[in-house]
């Protein structure tokens, strides 16, 4: 029996898999959930910036043959997750501002919002359209009209219907990084990748992506077409790339971009056990294990750690966070988030923050000394994780999540 791929209301959020930097939400606990959260909420005290947080020229690095800022700008925030619906004058012009500070690596999806963000990047980006790199998501049905989230869709007819109204969003005639969003369990990872690559054919996308997939998935994906990146949750506390996923894209030469590489804001150290959540955030009401007060209180010795460097080199605890991953692994490309300029130019700082093979060691010492309380989303989004992606499972000697074509 296939797996059913469509959901609605509670039960997609908690059947569908986590977004590009967040999570799905039905459309009852979206509209509650944009309607209140303060820019604030998430993020870095703005009173420790310091001289470090302005940058104006990144360098680049390779996912795959795609050549990238070092830090990307995740456009999801501003369509809603932790916030409502960022006015449009003012998205545009933070998308412009991390332009003008050095990125030129944007990150969005049709299901964010849905739509609004994909429509704000293409209007922003449109005078730099050569000049910047977009990445978007398919995988999740959505009615171009109505806006209706319709489940899990990748089949092959549906990619391609949808990639040409991608283009009219984002106001150009091609798509730099296209991921599937996630493993879709009623569709050949074979004929997901052939798809994309008619669509390369066509001049319509230029590199393949997937998003929240093991080993099995991308080793038969990257065998029918090349992918350049593979996205997956990866961050100071969330590790789960290292039970399978990084040694594989390192071995293939692929590229991984981290989403939520400031753990949903509580590596910034701003979010804390009786942090006032408002009733529909996001973390309370999607019940993420580590956003009640226990974990937060059993966790803070993470911060402490990022804390502790952070005070060595004239930093913040996020910057630290993202710096650890831009020292991890060349081919790392973490796409924080955010919808307040000033936490923007902070994340920019990261890449000025360098980490030593000593203050590395040093980090990984001190986090192995801990024990992180809770995983890293509820479990009913774990189940629906492709194999391999989180700790505890393997997608060795399987085929993962996506079905095997017929002989």
């Amino acid at each position: 029996m296939k797996k059913s791929a469509n959901f609605s209301g509670r039960d997609f959020l908690l059947k569908s898999a986590l977004a590009g930097s967040g999570v799905l939400m039905g459309n009852s606990l979206l509209t509650a959930a944009t309607n209140h959260f303060s820019n604030a909420s998430i993020g870095m005290n703005d009173s420790k910036l310091n001289k470090k947080t302005l940058n104006t020229d990144l360098k680049t690095r390779k996912l795959g043959q795609l050549e990238v800022s070092e830090l990307g700008f995740g456009c999801m925030n501003i369509a809603w997750a932790y916030g409502p619906e960022t006015p449009k004058d003012k998205a545009i012009k933070l998308i412009r501002q991390a332009y003008d500070s050095g990125v030129r690596f944007f990150d969005t999806a049709e299901v964010y919002g849905p739509i609004y963000s994909e429509e704000i990047v293409g209007e922003a980006l449109k005078p730099f359209r050569n000049n910047v790199v977009i990445a978007t998501k398919f995988g999740f049905e959505v009615d171009p009209v109505t806006r209706e989230r319709r489940g899990l869709n990748s089949q092959p007819k549906y990619i391609k219907a949808n990639v040409d109204r991608m283009l009219k969003r984002l106001q150009t005639d091609h798509i730099d990084l296209l991921y599937q969003h996630r493993v879709d369990p009623n569709v050949p990872i074979e004929d997901v990748a052939g798809a994309v690559s008619d669509l390369v054919k066509a001049g319509k996308v230029k590199h393949f992506g997937l998003s929240e997939a093991g080993e099995a998935t991308i080793r038969r994906a990257h065998k029918e077409f090349t992918v350049s990146a593979v996205q997956n949750e990866y961050s100071f506390w969330t590790r789960d790339p290292e039970n399978e996923v990084l040694d594989t894209v390192e071995e293939l030469g692929i590229g991984l971009v981290p989403w939520s590489p400031l753990g949903m804001g509580y590596l910034t150290g701003q979010v804390a056990n009786g942090f006032p959540f408002r009733k529909d955030d996001l973390r309370v009401t999607a019940n993420f294990p580590r956003f009640n007060d226990a974990a937060m209180i059993a966790n803070r010795d993470i911060v402490n750690i990022l804390q502790k460097m952070a005070h060595e080199k004239d930093a913040t605890p996020g910057q630290i966070a993202l710096a650890w991953l831009l020292a991890k692994k060349p081919f790392i490309v973490p796409i924080p988030g955010t919808t307040n300029p000033n936490h923007l130019h902070e994340n920019m700082g990261a890449v000025n923050v360098a980490l030593s093979e000593s203050d590395m060691k040093n980090l990984e010492t001190a986090f192995d000394k801990v024990e992180i309380t809770g995983k890293r989303a509820p479990e009913a989004l774990i189940e629906v994780h492709d194999i391999g992606t989180n700790f505890g499972t393997s997608s060795r000697g399987t085929h993962g999540n996506s079905p095997m074509r017929n002989k």
